[in-house]
């Protein structure tokens, strides 16, 4: 059995820590009141012989509980200043001394497509603060977000910089109080010490000589050797995660335990004493740590290394588990906000699993397997297993490959690491040895990048699993179970029988969901579309992806719309939310989608209500930035770029015609995302900015007449969106913006009929999957109330439309499907609407399917009735000033 006496009072040191950091004002007196109550059960028990063990062992745990307490109190204190505290409420800008203790981390581009990066560091004094005068003498945890000059953005580790920015705090759980968000690049102030000075020219040299190297392997190489992913670009990491192999540039235990083993053997041959090569080998250990950078996963193995170290010095043998225990009381205690940390979190789950799962899995798989093979097996398992339920809160996906993509890329991450550090070591002075390491350990680098290429690119290579905290309940009660029947020797027959009969029952079940969903994607929406325009009443929100990487444009009126849209497609993660300005049909759904957002763009504000809508992004962890033209960035394979607004950040223009415009190009289709831009403002745009040819367009304005004919003519779309709600009473769409769209060929296709609307790219062009057939009602009809779409107040007259609903095309015959509704799969061409590349603007328009030879596939569910052909409405009407207009 395993020792558990040291491992269940620090697992009570990790909760309290994880629940005090959160609420530090109250950790104090939790820690008084549970240390009162463990004294008084250890005091109780020395007088009972009998229950002795199990008071002292309750006792034990309520110590460990306190202590987590006491020192997250302690500890609370010095991470603040008020200084800091209130130059963030004031929003002020400020010079911060910082000392730098991580490596830098590319978060996002910046402000004209400049590179930003974050890194974490120590405060040490505040200049230039309207709220006090200059302070020194302070250490306080900060995060820094900085831009990209041609000597990087990230200064040496150790050194102390000096960066100006705003500032802005952070949750109380969090690992650092303030966010520094620099305005311009940080400037050196003082050069690191010379025992941390030596890391930032082996590292440079490393990148340097790995990225001359081809392929994703030079790119792969110095996070596997050193932990350094400045390199690794986005289709990477996510291949990496989804084939479970992330870990690998995480260093951890493996890599401590490849530079001490080998430091250890070395000085063995040599002669060493048993002290001496402990002290050498601890030696080795302290420069790899300072090398890789304190990272959570790194201070975690090399602690319970040290602790191993120790006890082979005193000649004694390290039992894993208590070390691995004393490992995380000793971090906790020197930083209790660890507690939180995902990385130390994974990193210990990783290592007990090991520890406890790794041998009696084993064991059983060596009845069916030689013992090579089942070890190589039951390690990755093991390690998948106990680390799952936490992978579980990041991503709520299960990685079907991932022991497999283990095994086959474990043998080649020790010979990665190994000739890494090798030439680490040798660059600096021989370097065409240390470029020879590089080009040896090229091949298992890239062996590994494939690996994850090729597991991700598999069919089912994540599988979906139940989301938030029921997600992981359900799943450490899995683990259990399997835990359960794995060592069923040791337990009694009815607990096996239990587990295995729950066990079996939960893959019954899930299989049979997973089964059920792909049966209903099958029959339901095209899993391939790259747009989406969610049908969300009166207002904006529409879906851009490639792979797994989302990017959600505005979010409707409503947050209940807008978030079935994202459960119906299956998006549990927005990469990137853009939010063109904040009228309400395009902000006041950002409640229902918030929480699964991570970074977001966002027009400039105007109004203190679009402050505070800045402000939930950024509470509820999202990267939040001002969008001006000439910020770019990627999605997956895709490249988006913001071409509007243009100007200096304090000159651009508000409301719809500061609507952030973005294009998106690369892999399939190519779109163009208007907003609720202006013809005036349209009109700049085609001036200033290469707009080029596009596939879809989003309409702007939900098809108002304020539309700029050139503009539509110069991008030229195949599809025009037309986000806009039923009954709406604005008569949008209008029906010059229908004529225009008419005259380029492009088709109408709009939410208000069609619903949901995802388009995927196609051999012959786009092709278009809608919800329902289109509706014989055209829209434009006196506002009927708010919770019909539309936002037009309540009592307020809205007048008819602005001109007369658009007369039905002639009706075409439809072929019902012969297969399942909602489906491209056996499904005849429901609607093939052929529309000329109009040479000019004033090309005639002509009816759907006699234009020209362009096709786009217009395919609508084969359950709903065909459509009806609707009266053309008589009366004249006209919609309220588009001045006035916030629709």
């Amino acid at each position: 059995m395993p020792d558990l006496r040291l491992a269940l009072p620090a697992a009570a040191l990790w909760i309290a820590c994880a629940l005090a950091i959160g609420a530090p004002d109250a950790a104090a007196f939790a820690a008084l009141a549970g240390g009162v109550l463990a004294a008084v059960l250890i005091a109780s028990a020395a007088r009972r012989a009998r229950r002795r063990a199990g008071a002292v062992l309750v006792g034990v745990v309520l110590a460990g509980g306190a202590l987590g307490c006491a020192v997250s109190a302690v500890h609370a204190p010095g991470r603040t200043a008020d200084l800091l505290e209130r130059a963030a409420q004031e929003r002020q800008e400020v010079t911060v001394q910082v000392r730098a203790e991580s490596p830098g981390r590319r978060v996002a581009s910046g402000f004209d497509g400049a590179e930003r990066w974050s890194w974490k560091g120590t405060a040490l004094g505040v200049d230039g603060a309207d709220a006090g005068p200059d302070v020194r003498g302070i250490s306080v945890p900060v995060t820094v977000f900085t831009v990209a000059d041609g000597s990087g953005a990230v200064p040496p580790f150790g050194s102390v910089v000096a960066v100006s920015g705003a500032l802005r705090a952070n949750e109380p759980g969090e690992s650092t109080s303030f966010r520094l968000s620099a305005s311009h690049p940080a400037s050196v102030v003082a050069d690191a010490p010379v025992w941390l000075g030596w890391t930032e020219p082996v590292r440079s040299a490393f990148a340097r000589a790995a990225r001359e190297t081809p392929g994703d392997g030079g790119a792969l190489l110095p996070g596997l050797a050193i932990g350094d992913e400045s390199g690794v670009s986005e289709e990477l990491d996510a291949a990496m995660k989804a084939s479970a192999l992330s870990h690998l540039t995480a260093v951890s235990g493996a890599n401590c335990a490849l530079v001490t083993g080998l430091v250890f053997v070395v000085a063995a041959r040599v002669g060493a004493s048993r002290r001496m090569r402990v002290v050498i080998a601890a030696t080795a250990l302290l420069a790899f740590v300072v090398l890789v950078g304190p990272g959570a996963s790194i201070l975690r193995a090399a602690v319970m290394a040290a602790v191993v170290l120790l006890a082979l010095a005193r000649g004694r043998p390290a039992d894993g588990l208590p070390s691995l225990a004393l490992a995380v009381v000793l971090l906790l205690v020197h930083d209790p906000w660890m507690a939180r940390d995902y990385g130390f979190a994974l990193s210990v789950a990783a290592t007990a699993g090991l520890l406890l799962l790794a041998g009696p899995l084993a064991r059983r798989l060596t009845r069916w397997m030689p013992r090579a093979v089942a070890l190589a097996i039951a390690v990755p398992a093991a390690a998948q297993l106990a680390c799952q339920p936490i992978l579980l809160l990041l991503t709520p996906t299960i990685p079907l490959y991932g022991v497999g993509a283990n095994l086959l890329a474990e043998p080649a991450a020790p010979v990665a690491t190994v000739l890494g550090c090798l030439a680490c070591l040798t660059l600096p002075w021989a370097p065409w040895l240390g470029e020879l390491f590089v080009r040896l350990a090229w091949l298992p680098s890239a062996w590994i990048a494939r690996i994850a290429h090729t597991a991700a690119s598999l069919p089912g290579a994540a599988l979906p699993w139940v989301d938030g905290i029921v997600g992981v309940v359900l799943c450490v009660c899995v683990l259990v179970a399997v835990g359960v029947v794995i060592a069923r020797v040791h337990l009694p027959r009815p607990v096996v029988v239990t587990a295995a009969l729950g066990l079996g029952g939960v893959v019954v079940a899930y299989g049979g969901v997973l089964g059920g969903g792909l049966v209903a994607r099958a029959i339901g929406t095209p899993d391939d579309w790259q747009i989406a325009a969610c049908d969300v009443g009166q207002g904006d929100a529409l879906l851009v992806r490639d792979g797994d990487a989302v990017a959600m444009i505005d979010v409707g009126r409503t947050p209940e719309a807008a978030s079935a849209c994202l459960d119906r497609l299956g998006v549990a993660r927005i990469d990137l939310l853009v939010l063109t300005h904040y009228d309400a049909d395009h902000v006041a759904g950002l409640p229902g989608v918030i929480e699964r957002v991570e970074r977001a763009l966002v027009g400039p504000p105007s109004r203190e209500s679009d402050e505070q809508v800045v402000a939930s992004l950024e509470a509820h962890g999202a990267s939040v930035e001002r969008a001006l033209a000439g910020m770019a960035g990627t999605l997956g394979r895709l490249r988006w770029d913001v071409l509007w607004p243009r100007g200096a950040r304090d000159e651009v223009p508000t409301g719809n015609d500061g609507s952030v415009v973005l294009r998106t190009s690369g892999a399939g289709l190519t779109g163009l995302f208007l907003g609720d831009l202006g013809e005036r403002a349209q009109d700049e745009l085609l001036g200033a900015a290469g707009i080029g040819r596009v596939d879809v367009v989003k309409v702007a304005h939900h098809g108002s007449a304020d539309q700029s004919e050139r503009l539509y003519a110069v991008s030229s779309p195949r599809i025009g969106l037309l986000s806009v709600g039923a009954d709406n009473g604005y008569g949008h769409p209008t029906r010059r913006s229908l004529d225009i769209l008419g005259e380029v060929g492009a088709v109408a296709v709009r939410t208000d009929t069609r619903g949901l609307i995802l388009v995927s790219p196609g051999a012959d062009g786009p092709r278009v999957w809608t919800e329902r057939p289109e509706a014989a009602d055209a829209g434009g009809r006196p506002y009927p109330g708010r919770e019909r779409g539309g936002t037009w107040p309540p009592g307020t007259p809205a007048g008819a439309a602005r001109a007369a609903p658009v007369p039905a095309r002639p009706a075409r015959s439809r072929v019902r499907s012969r297969s399942s509704p909602g489906t491209r799969s056996g499904l005849p061409p429901l609607c093939w609407c052929r529309g000329p590349r109009a040479s000019s603007p004033t090309a005639p328009s002509a009816p759907c399917g006699t234009r020209s030879r362009r096709r786009i596939r217009v395919s609508r569910s084969a359950t709903s009735p065909p459509p009806t052909t609707p009266r053309a409405s008589s009366s004249p009407s006209r919609a309220p000033p588009s001045s006035e207009s916030r629709g």
